[in-house]
């Protein structure tokens, strides 16, 4: 890696560590062995460890670092899951969740854009991420043929929970999900228990809108 790169990554890791903002250590060794330069467009490599979203096609975009490590540190991932993510924009959220679920879990990662599926499949293809499978596709209707999931984390702002996204989480699986309000949208992480749902905030983010039935 070019050392400027790493300097970045190392002050990345060394910020959310000493802020205790991540403190899940197998989290943090994914984001340390993922190169997030590989996701993004090449006029934007030197950018790739800046903590701020960046363009991708189709006008969408790749959210910042601290965003993506604090959904997925709700999601509390274990190996060996099967996870469901909406949203796979340049694969790189999906590299991450590849590397924590090892070979024995599976990541479905569904995008709405054909040209932006192709692109995430193409980084995951180049860095090997075997256990990831990527469906264009409606995102809200989630993905039955390989439900029900452990885990849903879903990188588009939504109007309100699609159905088929609660039905397809097991029951003691989590979902994190950004849900609109007026100004920005709610990260909320839902747990689904035999007794019903129970749902949490961890704050006020900014997303790309969810497209397909559901907006």
């Amino acid at each position: 890696m070019d050392k400027f790169l790493e300097e970045k990554k190392q002050s990345l890791l060394l910020h959310w560590k000493t802020g205790r903002t991540i403190m899940d250590d197998r989290l943090l060794a994914a984001f340390e062995a993922t190169p997030r330069e590989k996701f993004i467009l090449k006029k934007d490599s030197y950018n790739a460890y800046g903590d701020y979203p960046l363009s991708i096609p189709c006008k969408q975009t790749i959210s910042q670092p601290t965003t993506v490590m604090l959904m997925l540190q709700a999601l509390e991932i274990a190996e060996g899951m099967n996870i469901l993510e909406v949203g796979a924009g340049s694969g790189y959220q999906a590299a991450l969740l590849s590397k924590m679920t090892g070979a024995s879990g599976l990541v479905i990662t569904i995008e709405y854009f054909r040209e932006l599926a192709d692109f995430a499949e193409s980084n995951l293809k180049k860095s090997e991420c075997t256990n990831v499978n990527v469906i264009q596709g409606d995102g809200g209707l989630g993905f039955e043929a390989e439900a029900p999931y452990d885990r849903i984390i879903v990188a588009c702002a939504c109007p309100s929970v699609p159905p088929p996204l609660l039905e397809q989480l097991k029951t003691g699986g989590i979902m994190v999900i950004p849900t609109k309000k007026r100004m920005y949208e709610d990260m909320q992480v839902i747990k689904k228990t035999a007794a019903g749902v129970k749902t949490e905030s961890i704050g006020g983010f900014t997303f790309v809108p969810l497209r397909g039935k559901y907006v």
